[in-house]
């Protein structure tokens, strides 16, 4: 009769260390058991894995005289070595895997304070961002898996890196969250922001909070708030106002701005709009307009709607319906309701403009009209070529006869 009640005990233990399945959460502890528990009932199991090392170590009858009770500290941390999760979806798919060397369990946290922690997402059942980090609190319910601590993130794919000081996994959303001191990385883009959220079947990261991301080719560097970048596609969208520097030489030579944008790698074009503006810086010249589109590779820059050009050494502004500028050449070729004017308000208008920024030299042509202030005098023509800063202006009539129209205006004698 004193052997079944050990043989009882023995029996409860063989039932404990069999186990169950569950489609929940798993955790493996290898240097306590080799087989899945289910995070769910996690606490109620350790409590019980307490009595199952007590099977093989009963109580002395001194501690059952006295009536003292050995119940454990449920809220104290317990270590685990070699701890394994997973996460499957309702077909069997893995949707994550992360092991660790060590991690400590608390009451509140499923799992915390994990030591050298990696693992993979899933996607459809392939991975696409592989995770590690020096340490990091695991949480996880079923549905989602939240690391806090220095975290590394992987796209298999493409090579994006992402660090961050969380990262948050939604496989049921398509939504992969890194936040806090957000850094990013890749062969096309760097990026720092205060969040970025990752669509891994589209491959589209958008960055939010003070972005500053800097592009390897071209060489541009962007400030905006809310940034999209559409990896397959190459291309950056902003749809916030967005800062955009262009380098040569560790130097920066031209400076967009808008209130909205959108920059192509593959094709290196930079689109502004609207409220668009350009600056290059030597000389320095401004381009306003509603449209810019800036080939940053051609060093080509076309305005397609109302445009204003300002040439600061100069002193004047040129506007029309119509821009394009071709850096290299120092030339801007403008159509449609053109008016320029210089300094001392002196003006020229036309159909069409030609602007030789070096050689300070415009040539018009299409309804000529000059005007100037001091002597006070118009012309009218065909064509124009000359010198609006300094007002030396040749105004010629067209090859069918037409004459140049030139009227001068008397000054009031009492002046």
């Amino acid at each position: 009769m004193q052997n079944q009640p050990g043989g009882k005990n023995g029996r409860e233990c063989s039932k404990l260390q069999r186990g169950s399945k569950s489609s929940s959460p798993r955790f493996y502890a290898d240097a306590i058991l080799q087989m899945p528990l289910n995070l769910y009932h996690l606490p109620l199991i350790l409590l019980l894995l307490i009595g199952l090392f007590s099977c093989g170590n009963p109580s002395s009858p001194n501690t059952a005289n006295t009536g003292e009770s050995s119940k454990p500290d449920t809220t104290s941390k317990l270590t685990f070595f070699g701890v394994a999760l997973e996460q499957f979806d309702e077909q069997g798919k893995p949707i994550w895997k992360v092991r660790a060397k060590q991690a400590k369990y608390t009451k509140e946290k499923e799992i915390g304070e994990a030591q050298n922690p990696d693992g993979e997402l899933y996607q459809d059942g392939k991975v696409v961002y592989t995770i590690k980090a020096e340490t990091a609190d695991i949480q996880q319910d079923g549905k989602q898996l939240f690391l806090k601590g220095k975290i590394i993130a992987t796209d298999s794919r493409n090579g994006t890196i992402l660090k961050g000081n969380e990262l948050e996994w939604r496989p049921q959303e398509d939504l992969l969250i890194v936040r806090n001191q957000l850094n990013g990385n890749h062969k096309q883009l760097k990026a720092t922001a205060k969040e970025a959220r990752v669509k891994t079947r589209e491959q589209l990261v958008e960055f939010s909070g003070k972005v500053v991301a800097t592009s390897a080719d071209p060489q541009l560097q962007m400030r905006t708030d809310h940034l999209i970048w559409q990896i397959k596609e190459e291309k950056l969208i902003s749809d916030r106002p967005i800062e955009i520097d262009r380098y040569q030489d560790k130097k920066i030579t031209d400076r967009g701005q808008a209130n909205a944008a959108e920059v192509n790698l593959k094709t290196k074009i930079a689109t502004l709009q609207p409220k668009a503006k350009l600056e290059l810086l030597d000389p320095y010249i401004q381009i306003n307009s509603n449209s810019i589109s800036w080939n940053v590779q051609q060093e080509v820059v076309k305005a397609n709607a109302p445009v204003r050009v300002f040439h600061q050494a100069e002193n004047v502004t040129v506007t029309g319906n119509k821009a394009e500028m071709k850096i290299p050449e120092k030339t801007v070729y403008l159509t449609g309701n053109i008016h320029a004017v210089g300094q001392r308000k002196q003006s020229l208008k036309s159909n069409q403009l030609t602007w030789y920024l070096e050689q300070k030299l415009i040539a018009a042509k299409g309804n000529v009209i000059y005007r100037q202030v001091e002597p006070p005098l118009n012309f009218q023509g065909a064509t124009a070529v000359g010198n609006l800063e300094t007002e030396n202006i040749v105004v010629k009539g067209g090859g069918s006869g037409n004459r140049v129209v030139t009227e001068i205006i008397p000054q009031d004698v009492g002046q």
